[in-house]
């Protein structure tokens, strides 16, 4: 089955939506849209043939080409307009993260692509890492037992420039989101509450926000905690961030790259009496993650919103699913402004007045 797709936001994320689009049979981009069109050219002479249509109006490029697919890859503030227009020309949508600049606009989103019977989904591709596959896979197979903690360390110091250093919570609005969605993902239940704190450290190169820490209350007495930096110098993690999550038989690290570290109790655990003041485990594998397993991640994502459109199961990061993981995102935002623990419902109507910079592409 061919697919036609038009591009939009021409920004320097655009190549790696461009990228995998390649690699993916029997599906052509056939337009790039942006303000500036001088940007979309650019693209088109890195990545597209010559006859690929350019322009900085959307409207009248899908009037013309009708495409099945949007590839939207604009700012946030810009999204729900965008995903508007793309519904009413027939078209599915595939977004950037986040799925949108408020709790509000996401939850419209989930209804006008109900309403026409379209599918929006969002490139959360920090769950298609292999790496998350796999961890997933093993507490599904009772590794370590139930699952009773999980807990993730993001320490960092990019210096973006631009709109990031200006923007207000930066970390938790243009950054946390991919570690929420992937503790989500390797909980595998909701998220009900959180409580967070947000500070801009002495050094922070950041106008605000620079750092967090919040713990999540999910479904199942889960308790999932996340701590954070986007100016931490020295001993940096992985973009991926650092995991620990504790079972009630044992617990499995990841340091977010290719080190697994698991170890489980063996026997029936100390008896009632026993003098022993620690239970005896031993250190085991991870099992690989099965057969085939969605990963490649930013790649995995387009081709699972592909496969959809070809007949397939809906893509995992669907807007109905993916607005789950950006309610723990202004969740957070809304308890660190209040400083009280916040009930999290993913069809709650927040004002967090939290946005980025008006920019035409990311």
């Amino acid at each position: 089955m061919k697919l036609t797709a038009v591009l939009v936001g021409c920004g320097a994320m655009s190549r790696k939506w461009l990228e995998a689009a390649q690699a993916i049979d029997d599906l052509d981009v056939v337009g790039l849209v942006d303000l500036d069109v001088e940007r979309a050219r650019l693209r088109r002479e890195e990545f597209l043939p010559a006859h690929c249509a350019i322009s900085a109006d959307l409207e009248a490029m899908l009037a013309e080409h009708r495409p099945d697919i949007v590839f939207d890859v604009v700012v946030p503030e810009a999204r729900y307009g965008l995903v508007r227009t793309a519904f009413r020309y027939g078209c599915h949508v595939l977004s950037e993260k986040p799925m949108a600049d408020s709790l509000e606009n996401a939850a419209s989103l989930v209804d006008l692509a109900r309403q026409a019977g379209r599918v929006h989904a969002v490139v959360q591709n920090r769950r298609y890492i292999d790496g998350v596959r796999r961890i997933r896979h093993a507490l599904a197979s009772g590794l370590i037992g139930d699952v009773t903690s999980v807990h993730s360390d993001f320490f960092l110091a990019p210096h973006f420039g631009g709109f990031r250093e200006a923007m207000e919570h930066v970390l938790l609005l243009d950054m946390a989101i991919h570690t929420f969605d992937a503790a989500r993902y390797i909980i595998d239940a909701l998220p009900q509450a959180v409580y967070c704190r947000e500070v801009n450290p002495s050094n922070s190169w950041y106008a605000h926000g620079a750092s967090a820490f919040a713990t999540f209350e999910f479904a199942g007495d889960v308790i999932y905690t996340y701590r954070g930096s986007w100016c931490a110098d020295g001993l940096r993690t992985s973009w991926e961030s650092a995991w620990r999550i504790v079972g009630t038989r044992g617990t499995l690290t990841w340091d977010g790259d290719r080190a697994f570290r698991a170890e489980r109790v063996t026997g029936p655990g100390i008896p009632t009496g026993s003098s022993a003041r620690f239970s005896e485990v031993e250190a085991s594998l991870l099992p690989p993650a099965g057969p085939c397993p969605s990963t490649g991640g930013h790649a995995g994502v387009m081709r699972d919103f592909i496969g959809a459109l070809r007949g397939g199961p809906l893509p995992e990061t669907v807007g109905s699913e993916n607005i789950k993981s950006l309610a723990m995102v202004f969740g957070a935002i809304e308890s660190a402004r209040s400083g009280a623990r916040v009930p999290i419902d993913p069809l709650a109507k927040r004002e967090t007045g939290a946005s980025m910079p008006g920019l035409a592409a990311r």
